[in-house]
């Protein structure tokens, strides 16, 4: 191919795939589908880097290639205790929940984790399912890193530190991989101790999310939160304590459990919820961040900054 040709999309690289296989041997034993897939995640990672100004994708080795799709199932391919996969046949499996009656496996994603590989599987089932309509007991929640979230109920939720409890440890495993010889066996398990100590740190947090969640919806009808870029957040000078929260992550199972648990979930605009009084709607100037308190000269009002943004955020859900 010429310098001079434009960059080949998906189609001009999937006829390039078919006459690679010809000669090799390797590319063959690989089922043709996932390829195809692979590709097409390349191309999609090409046109974010044009269209959205993302940076160029990173070439992945044998380590960071950590998935792989199967766009399309056999028939009947899920047993208890196996899966049938598309040229790899059948592979012996832990089912950690089972599949409902009438759904049809259409897809699945095998992922590679510190802890092992995982199958993911897209299921499908003709049915509509209603979106939750507004009802019951409304509530507002205020992020924020003083205390993770905080109710229009006057609850308010510390948040674990999931990072810093095993930063010693984790800092002890990285110092001792500076002495190991790159390629080494050895410099390869102490990469795997690491990892298994980051997915130790991802998996409770997101457990704890989950719990949080739950616990937030169990006697609420409505659920409202701020509209927040959280990527903005982890710009800042508090970047690794907002990474470690996992705002964004939390906020997305929020909504998810929503859904589940038939509770109405919104976000509202997010300018001003501190600076405005949730008992008289009047405007109470802008607070620095070391003023922990909200009080309103209009009509006395007082409590804690937090409450009284999700009460407003809880107002501004109601009236929209």
């Amino acid at each position: 191919m010429s310098v001079e040709e434009p960059f080949p999309n998906y189609h001009k690289q999937a006829k390039y795939l078919t006459k690679a296989k010809k000669d090799s041997e390797f590319l063959r034993s690989a089922n043709a589908q996932v390829l195809q897939q692979t590709l097409r995640t390349l191309d999609r990672a090409w046109d974010d880097m044009k269209a959205r100004g993302f940076g160029i994708p990173r070439f992945k080795n044998k380590y960071r290639m950590r998935s792989f799709v199967f766009p399309q199932l056999g028939k009947n391919p899920i047993s208890k205790d196996a899966i049938k996969l598309p040229g790899l046949k059948s592979v012996k499996w832990r089912m950690s929940r089972s599949i409902p009656d009438n759904f049809v496996a259409k897809q699945a994603r095998i992922v590679r984790k510190a802890s092992g590989y995982f199958v993911m599987l897209l299921v499908k089932l003709d049915v509509n399912v209603p979106t939750p309509m507004p009802h019951g007991h409304p509530r507002g929640l205020d992020l924020g890193f003083d205390k993770f979230v905080s109710s229009s109920d006057g609850e308010e939720i510390k948040r674990p530190k999931f990072l810093k409890t095993l930063q010693r440890k984790l800092k002890l495993l990285q110092r001792r991989l500076r002495n190991k010889q790159k390629g080494s066996n050895n410099r390869h398990k102490l990469n795997q101790k690491i990892a298994r100590l980051y997915q130790r740190i991802s998996d409770t947090r997101k457990d704890w999310h989950f719990k949080l969640a739950h616990h937030l919806c169990s006697d609420a009808g409505m659920i409202f939160v701020e509209d927040i870029n959280f990527v903005t957040w982890q710009r800042g000078m508090l970047s690794k304590q907002s990474a470690d929260a996992g705002f964004g992550q939390f906020v997305n199972i929020l909504h998810w459990v929503c859904w589940k648990t038939d509770t109405y979930f919104a976000k509202v605009n997010k300018d001003g919820t501190s600076q405005t009084c949730p008992n008289c709607g009047a405007h109470t100037g802008k607070k620095s961040l070391d003023v922990r308190v909200h009080h309103c000269n209009e009509c006395g009002y007082t409590t804690t900054r937090d409450v009284a943004a999700a009460q407003e955020i809880r107002n501004r859900g109601v009236t929209r």
